[in-house]
């Protein structure tokens, strides 16, 4: 017979002393989607433009959904 047992540590940590490809590394191995605002802020651009224009923008949108969310629509 086992027993696993878990303790929980609350400990302070400032998120300088880990490196960049460590912190991302861990949050996409999280299933996460890393993305910047300016990765998407271009395609938010195009989207209000070809909106106010009454142009389509169904392209831009699914581009914009899979940066933010890592999702294909």
């Amino acid at each position: 017979m086992s027993k696993t047992v878990y303790k929980e540590v609350e400990i302070d940590v400032e998120l300088t002393d880990f490196d960049d490809d460590d912190l991302l590394e861990e949050i996409e191995s999280r299933g996460l989607v890393v993305s910047t605002y300016g990765d998407t802020k271009q395609l938010l651009e195009t989207i209000w433009l070809k909106r106010r224009q009454g142009q389509a923008f169904d392209q831009e949108l699914d581009q914009l959904i899979y940066a933010s969310l890592g999702r294909v629509v």
